[in-house]
């Protein structure tokens, strides 16, 4: 299986850090391919804007849409985002390896999915959600929070983390990915803030070390997070019966 981790944190010696390297070390002598995409290290260029594109349709006014589809269709993508997009394209498991900030993903991450999933390429009117281009991959969100567990329960202050989650599980369902329940490590505390003392919080990060190693040894027969599709929907997008989308 061709895999690719999609890592964003700026420090390589991170939880996050030693997440990737223990999935990449898991996975590659049960004979996978593992690619990374470390966008911090790669230097990757989070902001979409005019200067990308030199051959533009439209000169006057700049439409991110309008140029990526034009990029696109001409051959002339960004050399970064054509990198990236031929990553997705060899992936079979994609692992999204990010720290919770401000209740999403960290903006470079957000800025990768502006810029790499472009318009016309990736996805377009008719190639979206079940019929998006990349059905038949899998996905799955490998993430660390600083608020314990029970902050991100429904009634919790942190806020309900299934809801927190859904717009970027949302995002890869809607280019078609086949989406796993994410890997949530909390209480990772950092910056002063403390939830556990210093020997309890040691213990807690060996033991999320030793957690993900166990469930990526059993990824491939997980179920994934069910989504409706189009024959579900009526003309204006909505279910005949509406329910909260949970995984748990």
């Amino acid at each position: 299986m061709n895999v690719l981790i999609v890592h964003c944190h700026p420090e390589p010696h991170s939880l996050n850090g030693a997440l990737t390297a223990i999935t990449a070390d898991t996975l590659t002598p049960q004979g996978h391919r593992v690619v990374i995409s470390d966008l911090y290290a790669e230097g990757f260029d989070a902001i979409e804007h005019p200067r990308h594109y030199r051959n533009r349709q439209d000169s006057q006014v700049f439409s991110a849409l309008t140029e990526q589809r034009h990029a696109f269709e001409g051959g002339q993508l960004p050399e970064d985002v054509a990198r990236e997009i031929q990553r997705l394209e060899q992936a079979e498991l994609v692992i999204f390896q990010f720290p919770l900030w401000w209740h999403g993903p960290p903006a470079m991450l957000k800025g990768w999915f502006d810029r790499v999933m472009v318009y016309g390429g990736m996805y377009s009117g008719s190639r979206r959600y079940d019929h998006g281009r990349l059905k038949g991959k899998r996905a799955i969100c490998a993430v660390t929070t600083g608020s314990p567990a029970e902050a991100f329960e429904p009634a919790g202050r942190a806020g309900d983390i299934v809801r927190l989650m859904y717009p970027f599980h949302c995002s890869l369902y809607y280019l078609g990915l086949e989406v796993l329940p994410p890997q949530l490590a909390f209480g990772i505390q950092g910056g002063g803030l403390a939830y556990q003392e210093e020997t309890a919080f040691r213990r807690h990060l060996e033991s999320t070390k030793t957690d993900w190693r166990a469930r990526l040894k059993g990824l491939e027969g997980e179920s994934t997070i069910p989504f409706s599709g189009w024959d579900d929907w009526d003309e204006q997008g909505r279910l005949g019966l509406r329910h909260p989308l949970r995984w748990r």
